[in-house]
């Protein structure tokens, strides 16, 4: 008796499926960003073509004899995307091996989030070979935010979370504020992959696509700022959704000091650089966890009309 309680106690101790693939999802899209940072940190350091090769990097899995700061970054780059790589490939089958404890949906999720990993690689690949041209770059990082986006989804819908019905109109402000971001993102892709603000203030060439960036901050910032009122000024929002918003806010004005620097400093301190693009994409993913968590409070709400009787 007492081996079949303790095996009992065990089973009850183990992670649910639905709980191991949370985990699992969070655990990556840390990875992710920490994979954005070091592909901004690669750009900003010329460091991009640092591997000659590919996938390999001098024809060696670990380059010893030629490794100094650009290769480094290039490899260690290279190896936290191979690393998300197998964990997404773990993803895919453990959603469908456990798809019948699972949401319906989880498993076609999985499966397109290793579609978009499979297709960076080949991006990565196409950046060396083709001598970083600038669409494809800017292809590869708008692959790494849609794959980070995706990761996102899945892992605030797999969140417990019990909403309290009154986000309103809120998740559309959200969504439309996580597209705005995700438009200046790309837009700032093309400014950093044409180094058009060096070549702006060297010989006014690529002014335009400069500018196009300065002033595609304006959509977002409406929007975000549109989103911090709203939340402030809805009673009874969820602590959570209040939260996301005030974080989301905060970002923006830490993006927009962080521009103004960069600008000013005519990109010529890394470190600023690359911390312009963390904090994009940290403001992107805290916008659409803001978007599935609002979604599925207006859900509650749906949920609730529907059981409350009308008299």
């Amino acid at each position: 008796m007492s081996e079949f309680v303790l095996e009992q106690q065990n089973i009850a101790a183990e992670p649910q499926p639905q709980e191991r693939i949370r985990r699992l999802v969070w655990k990556i899209s840390i990875a992710t960003l920490i994979l954005i940072a070091i592909g901004s940190a690669t750009r900003v350091m010329n460091a991009g073509l640092a591997c000659p090769d590919w996938p390999l990097c001098y024809g060696e899995l670990v380059p010893a004899k030629q490794m100094n700061l650009q290769v480094f970054l290039e490899w260690f780059h290279r190896l936290d995307a191979a690393l998300i790589g197998l964990s997404a490939i773990a993803l895919v089958v453990l959603s469908w091996w456990k798809r019948r404890h699972l949401p319906g949906w989880l498993p076609i999720a999985s499966t397109f989030a290793l579609f978009l990993i499979i297709f960076q690689g080949v991006l990565g690949g196409l950046t060396v070979t083709q001598l970083l041209r600038f669409d494809i770059v800017t292809a590869h990082l708008g692959t790494a935010l849609l794959f980070f986006i995706t990761l996102l989804i899945i892992g605030t819908a797999l969140t417990p979370y019990q909403g309290t019905g009154t986000a309103g109109k809120l998740p559309w402000v959200g969504l439309t504020a996580a597209i705005s971001v995700y438009v200046q993102s790309l837009l700032g892709a093309v400014v950093g992959s044409r180094w058009a603000l060096h070549q702006c203030f060297a010989g006014y060439q690529l002014c335009g696509v400069m500018y196009s960036h300065i002033f595609g901050l304006i959509p977002p910032t409406v929007a975000i700022v549109s989103l911090v009122v709203m939340a402030f000024r809805t009673p009874a929002l969820h602590p959570a959704l209040r939260k996301l918003a005030s974080l989301a806010g905060g970002l923006l004005i830490l993006q927009i000091l962080l521009g103004v620097a960069t600008f000013r400093l005519h990109l010529q301190v890394e470190p600023l650089t690359v911390l312009h693009s963390c904090v994009g994409a940290t403001l992107l993913g805290t916008l659409v966890v803001f978007t599935v968590l609002g979604i599925r409070d207006t859900n509650t709400n749906k949920q609730t009309e529907q059981i409350t009787p009308n008299y």
